[in-house]
């Protein structure tokens, strides 16, 4: 893409912060999925916008459809996170490009690709080919998840001319270090390395989601490094079982669970621990 296209920022979550600041405020609305990425209603306060959350279908899935009809005339950004966290689950080339024909063209849309490395599906499209021919479309990648510098704090942005450029005239001067910039370039280097590390991670997803389901647990199809257990009251519950077996997952205390995909050994405690607590219950 043009170097004109590319705007960088503190993670995808500060450039996210940034195409808020830039498009909405007090009267506005952003409109995204829920459950989804927990910041994206923090940063739609921060703005003085109003959120508009959509629930999740039954399958853990956005509801494009629910989505599109919630736009107004007030509407300034709609998020869709591909795949979807903290569900994992993902939407596909189809439903996406049926979606975006439904979005107003003074709309921003926000293809939020945090964990696009972990995709192995070849219906689910890449944001970067969308966006060449939208210029509503805006895709957010970063170097926290796959690349493994969540840390350093490097996101970034692919997207038309004029959004590109509000990006850059709200980011946070000197937000990306020159640590972090050295790190990224390197990474981007070491991209077989990163790749063979994605592939493993992939493979043991499988056998994690597949014990699971042996043991009775329903699990949505996963796309990222993590997956989801909707647990409802026993959200909390269930963590405080899987710390006390000694791995930490990440509860939303009545909703349910994102449990991230660590080494063969963690995902062992992990699976013991699931099965023990659903034997309990």
């Amino acid at each position: 893409v043009p170097a004109s296209h590319v705007a960088t920022g503190t993670g995808s979550v500060g450039v996210a912060q940034q195409l808020i600041q830039a498009t909405s405020g007090p009267g506005d609305e952003v409109i995204y999925a829920w459950r989804s990425f927990e910041a994206y209603p923090i940063i739609t306060q921060i703005s003085g916008a109003t959120s508009v959350k959509v629930p999740l279908t039954p399958g853990e899935v956005h509801d494009l459809d629910a989505m599109a009809d919630a736009i107004t005339d007030r509407t300034r950004l709609i998020f869709v996170c591909n795949p979807n966290n903290p569900t994992g689950t993902v939407v596909r080339r189809a439903e996406l490009e049926r979606f975006l024909d439904r979005v107003p063209g003074d709309v921003l849309v926000v293809l939020d690709e945090a964990y696009r490395e972990f995709i192995r599906d070849p219906e689910v499209p890449d944001g970067v080919a969308i966006y060449r021919d939208r210029p509503n479309v805006c895709v957010l990648r970063t170097f926290s998840k796959a690349y493994g510098l969540a840390g350093l704090r490097v996101g970034f942005a692919i997207a038309h001319e004029p959004v590109a450029a509000a990006l850059r005239k709200t980011a946070v001067p000197f937000g990306v270090s020159q640590l972090a910039q050295e790190a990224a370039i390197a990474s981007l280097r070491a991209e077989d390395e990163l790749l063979g590390r994605v592939g493993s991670l992939v493979c043991e997803r499988t056998r994690v989601v597949d014990a699971l389901r042996a043991q009775g647990w329903n699990v949505p199809e996963t796309h990222a490094n993590f997956l989801w257990l909707r647990l409802g009251e026993r959200t909390v519950a269930f963590a405080e079982a899987c710390e006390q077996a000694g791995v930490v997952v990440r509860p939303f205390a009545g909703e349910g669970v994102r449990v991230t995909i660590g080494e063969t050994e963690a995902n062992d405690i992990f699976l013991k621990a699931a099965e023990a607590f659903r034997k309990e219950a």
